[in-house]
């Protein structure tokens, strides 16, 4: 995929943590932040099948999940 140039503000300390890391490890700024970008958007989206499957769990589960709360 092409790449898209942006601007965009960061902490000044998380910066300098970025720097040295991508420094330490001989990889780009630019590579880090998508690399990292790119697994944490991975790691917070909802698959929409788990979400179906968790909304019928509650679903089914409604009056007893509600005494449990009790």
């Amino acid at each position: 995929m092409a790449k898209v140039k942006f601007s965009s503000k960061i902490d000044e300390g998380t910066l300098k943590k970025l720097r040295s890391y991508a420094k330490q490890n001989n990889r780009n700024i630019s590579d880090v932040l998508s690399e990292a970008v790119s697994d944490h958007l991975d790691r917070v989206s909802v698959r929409p099948v788990f979400r179906s499957a968790v909304d019928r769990v509650l679903e089914d589960n409604d009056e007893l999940l509600k005494r449990l709360a009790k």
